[in-house]
């Protein structure tokens, strides 16, 4: 841009911010040639801080520094060949005698070095790695996003933090916010992507940290703005960059005097922010400044990895969850009733509002959904753009200018082609984004405005956000796309199968009447066999003809009421039932008969495929097997497998000799291939010279009973205890008196996590009494010492107040506490969260409590 053009609102995304010509004021700058020899370019403040007068440009640098301090430059820049990794020397001693905190980098033809005031706090890796440590356990999202609100402001003492993150459009929202108790939230609030221009979106990639100290818009020159070709200094990887002005009064306009920010960087892209405001100046030394970028890196890696974990348990849920429907498909013949049954568990799998099913020229929904004159409008447009692909709009008036009458109930959709050709689709729905949200802050709140315009204030930037996004739904992800992909594919191929079987079941009919006709023929032979075998049964001299009767009336109900199931293959029934049926007209005196396996329920269609074979193998064992003479046994075992399936085990011994048989009948054809074919499951036969075994496998589709025999553990009813505390109004506020600021946000942290929204923390006595005038807390913990005082006094003006409150003390602190509070309840520190949370909730609990 040229340098005579006004930067203003209508070419900020155009402002040069990366060569603004100066730097900001807490440090001083210089710029060396390539070898790092001679001064070129200086900040006005140079000569100041080196305690010198005269040009500065064209001096070699080692007379200016010194010999050791350029000596070390040289050296550190060596091991730094990255621009945006600058190399950091802490507390070098320049000629002047003054120390400062360096960083030096290359930037094309320059060497830039950059000076602040040395630091002689906690070293930037101690901070760092306090930081990293509470929060490398975290192992949810959301949960990480909150703690490191809380944490950088505890760490670095900013009035205000909050995580800021970007969403498809280039627009953002806050997502996590820790602040003072007197500031308005801007939690869940969003801000155009004009908030932040795409040039400084790349510095924000580039440079990792930013901090602004103060918004006042004082600057330091560089001198000379321009070099000998025109050309002014590059300072994109400069932590002393100056601030756009657009930017300074966009700050001043929120009342922002000092802010800081970290970029949360995903695989390369800038995923958000770490954005910290301060309603004062405020500078960050080196050692904390690099603590912080140190912590965002860790922080936007943890983030990466549960995102992807994250994404990878939702595939898995989502296969789980189709792999259940492909199963239902397998046995269900109504192909609507099966969609439709489905949806909520379809709806489950995308993060939606609605979702409706166009299949076979009817419409079923649930949650938010066209109105039902527009579904019909709504499909006649699906089939012009699916093409029997997946189609997604997060702005569907756009494309159906029709649809912009229910935009309020439906404003994106995306769509799944249940055929191949333009005829079936299942639908999901998502509301405008504009419905949910409300202004998280005071609306009464105004806000100074400057030469600039309103246009720079978060009230302002959220209403042109909300004109840019009317109806609008939330964008669909890339992961929202895999998973529809993935319900196309098996639900495409569950129709296409439908339709295959449902042919194939009509050839198999056929074949099954034909068969039938066979085997009603062979089946009355046999039963005309097995009761012929009954009547010719010997009887001994001693039985009366009246028992043999009887014996045999048994029998053949037995044997009749096996056919009858058979035949008719009406219900469920049991298998154990349906052996006990077989196999009774066989039981005798001089047979062994056992019978041995859990409760199995088979469905119909197994109960009579089932039986037949059963019924061909009882019929082939007293005629042939172990059961056609004394002394023979037969055993069956079924068990359950570990896949669910029921297997059958059938042994017969003590008949006679078994053979194989050279020709195959009707019934070992039946044996052998009815299971396979109709169930889908094994049939297979052994023929041993000691007797026949048969092994059967009946599929878990079939059949229902696994688990049964277990008992179901009683529900405990909740404890009295627990009722109580759950009564507990947990917005109460609480206030927390504790110097040590990571302690404090230790046990904020705990209270949170037992449920509680509203915890005050003063890290003093002045500072506790005047919270304690401003937001009256229904409750306060007070840590007894504080340093180079107790916390006695606030302990006064609670009791006064009639507030209740318990002291936090070490064992050795406890001779500190004043007669007059001998039974104020004390709980240990370190913290411990079971004794804190129920230290707290007791003491709210009691009614009438004043003063502990």
């Amino acid at each position: 841009m040229p340098a005579t053009q006004t930067v203003d609102l209508s070419n900020c995304d155009r402002e040069p911010i990366h060569i603004p010509g100066s730097i900001q004021p807490h440090g001083w700058l210089l710029a060396c040639d390539a070898e790092m020899a001679t001064v070129l370019r200086h900040s006005a403040n140079a000569g100041e801080m080196l305690d010198r007068s005269g040009d500065i440009n064209g001096m070699a640098l080692d007379k200016l520094i010194g010999d050791k301090a350029t000596h070390d430059l040289r050296n550190a820049l060596a091991t730094a060949p990255q621009a945006a990794r600058p190399a950091l020397l802490p507390n070098v001693e320049l000629a002047c005698g003054r120390r400062f905190d360096v960083s030096v980098h290359r930037q094309r033809a320059n060497v830039i070095i950059e000076f602040e005031p040395a630091w002689t706090g906690r070293q930037p890796l101690q901070l760092a790695r306090e930081m990293i440590g509470r929060i490398k356990d975290i192992e949810d999202v959301d949960r990480l996003i909150r703690a490191s609100a809380k944490l950088v402001r505890a760490v670095l003492g900013y009035d205000r933090v909050m995580i800021y993150r970007f969403d498809n459009d280039g627009s953002g929202k806050v997502v996590s916010e820790a602040k003072s108790m007197e500031l308005e939230s801007f939690l869940g609030q969003y801000f155009p992507a004009s908030d932040i221009p795409q040039q400084a979106r790349k510095l924000y990639v580039q440079n990792s940290i930013r901090v602004i100290t103060s918004a006042s818009g004082n600057r330091v020159a560089i001198e000379p703005v321009l070099d000998p070709s025109g050309q002014p200094l590059d300072l994109s990887f400069a932590h002393l960059r100056s601030v756009s002005p657009i930017h300074l009064e966009y700050l001043r306009n929120m009342g922002v005097g000092a802010s800081m920010s970290i970029s949360i960087l995903l695989n390369g892209e800038l995923w958000g922010l770490i954005a910290c405001h301060h309603y004062r100046e405020k500078t960050l030394s080196m050692a904390e400044r690099v603590a912080a970028e140190l912590f965002g890196e860790f922080f936007s890696l943890n983030l990466l990895a549960l995102k992807q974990k994250h994404k990878l348990n939702l595939a898995s849920e989502a296969r789980q969850s189709l792999d259940r429907f492909v199963q239902l498909a397998s046995h269900h013949e109504d192909l609507n009733a099966l969609f439709a049954d489905c949806l909520p568990e379809f709806r489950s799998l995308v993060a939606c509002d609605g979702v409706g099913l166009w299949l076979n020229g009817a419409w079923t929904s649930i949650g938010a959904s066209p109105p039902a004159g527009e579904v019909e409008p709504l499909v006649r447009f699906v089939n012009g753009v699916a093409e029997g692909q997946i189609w997604a709009s997060h702005a569907l008036s756009n494309f159906l200018p029709r649809a912009e009458s229910y935009s309020d109930t439906v404003s994106g959709v995306m769509v799944v082609p249940l055929s191949q050709i333009p005829r079936d689709y299942m639908l999901f729905f998502r509301k405008e984004r504009l419905q949910t949200l409300n202004w998280a802050g005071n609306p009464d709140k105004s806000y100074e405005v400057g030469p600039l315009g309103d246009r720079l204030t978060p009230r302002k930037s959220f209403a042109i956000w909300k004109e840019a996004v009317i109806r609008q739904s939330d964008h669909w992800s890339d992961s929202d796309r895999e998973i529809a992909e993935a319900i196309r594919a098996v639900t495409v191929k569950v129709v296409l199968r439908h339709s295959e079987l449902m042919q194939e079941e009509r050839n198999k009919a056929d074949i099954r009447q034909r068969v039938l006709n066979e085997e009603l023929n062979h089946r009355v032979k046999n039963i005309l066999a097995v009761i012929k075998s009954l009547v010719g049964v010997p009887t001994r001299p001693e039985h009366q003809l009246r028992d043999y009767v009887t014996s045999l009336k048994g029998r053949v109900h037995a044997l009749s009421h096996a056919h009858d199931q058979v035949i008719r293959g009406s219900g469920n029934g049991e298998l154990r039932e349906l052996l006990e049926a077989e196999l009774s007209p066989y039981s005798s005196d001089g047979s062994v008969l056992s019978l041995e396996g859990p409760l199995v329920v088979l469905d119909s269609r197994a109960y009579a495929v089932t039986a037949l074979v059963i019924h061909e193998l009882a019929t082939n064992a007293a005629k042939y097997g172990a059961l056609s003479r004394g002394g023979g046994t037969l055993g069956l075992i079924w068990r359950w497998t570990d896949a669910g399936d029921c297997e059958i085990l059938w042994t017969e011994r003590g008949g006679p000799t078994v053979t194989t048989p050279t020709r195959r009948g009707f019934g070992s054809a039946l044996i052998d291939r009815s299971i396979p074919y109709d169930l889908g499951g094994k049939s297979t036969v052994t023929y041993d010279p000691g007797g026949l075994t048969a092994h059967l496998l009946l599929p878990s589709r079939f059949l229902s009973g696994i688990g049964q025999a277990s008992e179901a553990a009683p529900v405990p009813h909740p404890k009295t205890e627990t009722r109580a505390m759950a009564t507990i109004d947990k917005t109460l506020p609480i206030l927390l008196v504790e110097d040590q600021m990571l302690i404090a946000m230790d046990a904020e942290m705990m209270l949170g996590d037992a449920g509680f929204t509203t915890v005050m923390t003063a890290g003093s006595v002045p500072d506790a009494l005047a919270q304690i005038k401003g937001a009256v807390p229904a409750l306060a913990v007070l840590d007894i010492n504080l340093g180079n005082h107790t916390s006695v006094p606030v302990a006064e003006e609670l009791y006064q107040r009639g507030i209740p409150f318990l002291f936090a003390t070490g064992y050795a602190e406890r001779s500190i506490i004043p007669d007059a509070f001998r039974d104020v309840t004390i709980i240990n520190k370190p913290y411990d969260s079971d004794a804190l949370t129920d230290a707290v909730m007791n003491l709210l609990r009691q009614p009438d409590a004043t003063h502990g």
